[in-house]
């Protein structure tokens, strides 16, 4: 890997923010180029796709290694998408959850579990249906034994696509693949998941041509959006500058408040039942994105919901736009190429995945955003699930965060359950 031209984050995080002050300064225009260059390509996936051309160019990386005077190997890494998932995500997700219609949310209906349980059926055998199609042709690809057998690295996959990163590495442990090869595993998670959800950013700005193709009836995700808009318009103003520091005052202390009680409760695992050391309730960053959420939906019961006419879910999109960014430049587009036998096991793993989601989605009628958000909140976890929630509409945002703390419990259930599978028809 080599280094960057640019490896200071300072210097980074400033590109970041200078590309989506560009994207949105264009977006807004009201006529010209910008305007019929928008109506095909929705602002968010620009503020994903230009930080992974300035990754795939070089020109910016998130980890690298470079030789120094000394003639020494040494390796380097950004902290910016650290920083955004672990400060930002949980302050946008309680701002975003101040104004929240609990009752709303309820009224979906049971659509957006059974997309969300698609999704997840659709990884427990896309996987070993991958392994079949790809062994007709290519049989070293998916074969080998003990800890060099690849259905073994791609249990890690299915950990990751179930659930999250807990899960991916408590099937490393598990199964004892071996580690000098898990980074090809990583790869292909990385790139194939991150190219599908470009392609449901790009959904988003068409969501009301899917839908009627799906012949969905989105009216419950409409009347939840039309409910918190009219509750923000009665409770609206221009924000002060104290206003504004509330609202980060609230949303960062509630945020110091869940780090505290995820390392207070991943310490009572270690000390007291080290029973769930492997499972995914001694992740840290599930119980921070719990807590965040839990906080949110508490404040949306008190008069702290008022700061949303302040601006409240506002500020916190900008925090998930940040993320949106810090996730691009993860993306090297180029790294398609490097791992093509792996990379077209995860790409047809993923088709099946998808193609399973459409099918039930045309058959019950379920609209494009429980589609979406359901695959998310599998593939991508509470770090991608609620930007892509947060693309329809910011009130939606809680939607896409229980749907993926669903995930982490099913993450590693599940992932055991297609890795066994993936061992039967494995050459």
């Amino acid at each position: 890997m080599e280094a960057p031209l640019i490896t200071d984050d300072a210097v980074v995080f400033g590109i970041l923010m200078a590309i989506l002050g560009f994207v949105f300064y264009t977006s807004s225009k009201e006529a010209g180029f910008w305007k019929r260059f928008y109506t095909f390509i929705p602002a968010l996936l620009m503020c994903y796709l230009l930080p992974s051309i300035l990754a795939t160019a070089g020109v910016i990386g998130v980890r690298w290694e470079e030789v120094n005077e000394a003639g020494e190997l040494i390796s380097g890494k950004t902290e910016l998408y650290n920083m955004a998932k672990l400060y930002l995500l949980p302050t946008a997700l309680v701002l975003m959850t101040l104004s929240i219609d609990l009752k709303g949310i309820v009224n979906l209906g049971p659509k957006s579990l059974g997309m969300f349980l698609t999704g997840t059926v659709g990884i427990v055998l896309g996987g070993p249906v991958a392994i079949l199609i790809v062994s007709i042709f290519s049989p070293e690809t998916v074969g080998g034994a003990g800890p060099e057998a690849v259905w073994k690295g791609l249990a890690t996959l299915a950990g990751s696509w179930i659930g999250g990163g807990a899960n991916q590495a408590a099937m490393l442990e598990i199964y004892g693949y071996n580690q000098e090869k898990y980074g090809a595993m990583v790869l292909v998670d990385i790139v194939v998941a991150n190219i599908w959800m470009a392609f449901l950013l790009y959904g988003v700005g068409r969501a009301a041509s899917i839908d009627r193709w799906l012949k969905a009836d989105s009216s419950a995700i409409d009347r939840l959006k039309n409910t918190v808009e009219a509750y923000t318009k009665g409770i609206s103003k221009i924000p002060k500058l104290s206003d504004s520091m509330v609202i980060l005052g609230i949303g960062f202390g509630a945020t110091a408040a869940s780090h505290l009680i995820a390392k207070g409760v991943k310490w009572l695992i270690a000390n007291h039942i080290p029973s769930l050391s492997d499972s995914v309730l001694n992740s840290t960053f599930f119980w921070i994105v719990v807590m965040a959420t839990t906080i949110g939906i508490i404040m949306s019961f008190t008069r702290l919901r008022k700061w949303e006419g302040a601006g409240a879910s506002r500020i916190g999109s900008v925090f998930i736009y940040v993320l949106v960014a810090t996730i691009g430049m993860k993306m090297d587009l180029l790294s398609v190429l490097s791992q093509p036998g792996l990379l077209l096991v995860g790409f047809i793993w993923m088709a099946f995945h998808v193609a399973l989601l459409v099918l039930v989605a045309k058959i019950i009628r379920a609209p494009f955003f429980f589609l979406a958000v359901g695959s998310k909140a599998n593939v991508g976890g509470a770090a991608s699930a609620p930007i892509i929630a947060a693309a329809f509409h910011p009130s939606l945002a809680p939607v896409g965060v229980l749907l993926a703390v669903l995930g982490y419990a099913l993450g590693t259930y599940g992932a055991i359950f297609c890795a066994q599978l993936m061992e039967l028809v494995s050459p």
